[in-house]
């Protein structure tokens, strides 16, 4: 396996995906596992785990590091690639290697929308093109993303496959909400445009006209950061609403039982959101937009948390409902997430991976 950085290094949802995904193989009974990516191997990884340095540095010496890296190719039945600029090419001294790419996102696209001059999208775009060119298989999350490679990567479909991602479950445990003077609303995004924070802080005002003790708590950090602090700042919010940055799973964990429900407000290029089963798993009723791949992770428990995306009169509607109690209880919550195990996950995988040495 080749990703971008391992999630102790560089939180986000790829790179969770990624570390899970690999414990959870290195599980599998008669599979060996081996997975490289940028930053320090935390302790609590399985024996295969490599780094090809430190996440720091330019971009192009950090490619070039890690598409020199060699050494477990030789020894490899399958190349399972995360993310298109990182790994080395699929072939070893006895010739190709089966190649898999887990399309995690349109790289591309997702730095247009962060404001990327067009040379630069055009060239991730053709970095993309050139390291899908020989993939033998590849997995997306939601049968979102495979209409996304089939239109715009032009990859046909008898070549992907949808496998839904897991949860940490021994992780997260489903505790009562609790009761208080403050009312947590949790929000665990990137703060970038396409993340659709904006559009929770234009509907928050009508959320605390109706419940004044609620307060809004904002996790992570990103690029429209500052812009966002204005926003809340301009409408008169700072009292109901935190900006915690960075956190660490202990922390996250805490936050999820402080909280009363979560928010996923994404407005583009959404594969699933791993953190609404996070949420779930956690016994928290996420609400998310009807964005990409999204309302896969909730419409078998309830499909009216699904709101419109970019619309902050249904999401701030939405959110009212819920803190009036019209939410699946932790109890719901928790059950749905079971039936998304990392080890059903992985065990997808190995069957692909079997099919592809045949």
């Amino acid at each position: 396996m080749t990703g971008s950085e391992w999630f102790s290094a560089a939180p986000g949802g790829l790179n969770r995906y990624f570390t899970e995904l690999f414990h959870a193989l290195a599980r599998q009974a008669g599979l060996q596992v081996s997975a490289s990516a940028f930053g320090a191997v935390g302790p609590d990884d399985p024996p295969g785990a490599r780094s090809w340095g430190r996440t720091d540095g330019s971009t192009i010496a950090r490619a070039r590091s890690a598409f020199l890296e060699r050494a477990e190719l030789r020894r490899a039945d399958i190349l399972d690639r995360h993310f298109a600029l990182y790994g080395p090419t699929a072939r070893a001294r006895g010739g190709p290697v089966p190649l898999v790419v887990h399309f995690h996102g349109p790289w591309a696209a997702e730095s247009r929308l962060t404001g990327q001059r067009e040379f630069g999208v055009r060239a991730k775009y053709l970095i993309e093109r050139i390291r899908y060119a020989r993939a033998d298989r590849f997995v997306v999350l939601s049968n979102h993303f495979r209409e996304v490679l089939c239109e715009d990567y032009r990859v046909p479909a008898e070549r992907i496959q949808v496998i839904p991602p897991g949860v940490d479950l021994t992780r997260f445990r489903a505790a009562p909400i609790p009761t208080g003077t403050h009312r947590t609303v949790l929000c665990v995004r990137r703060l970038e445009r396409r993340m659709g924070i904006d559009t929770l802080l234009r509907c928050w005002p009508g959320v605390v006209a109706e419940h004044p003790e609620a307060h809004l708590v904002l996790v992570g950090t990103g690029s429209a950061e500052g812009e966002l602090r204005a926003q809340a700042a301009g409408a008169g919010l700072g009292d109901s609403i935190t900006f915690a940055g960075k956190v660490d799973d202990r922390q996250l964990t805490e936050l999820y039982t402080q909280a009363e429900l979560t928010i996923v407000p994404t407005t583009a290029l959404e594969g699933f959101g791993l953190i609404a089963l996070e949420s779930l798993a956690a016994g928290r009723a996420p609400i998310v937009t009807d964005c990409g791949g999204l309302p896969d992770s909730v419409r078998g428990l309830d499909t009216s948390l699904i709101v419109p995306a970019r619309e902050p009169e249904a999401l701030g509607a939405r959110i009212v409902a819920g803190m009036n109690g019209t939410l699946p209880t932790p109890e719901q919550c928790r059950a749905y997430a079971e039936t998304f195990s990392w080890d059903v996950t992985a065990g997808r995988h190995l069957t692909m991976y079997q099919e592809l040495r045949r």
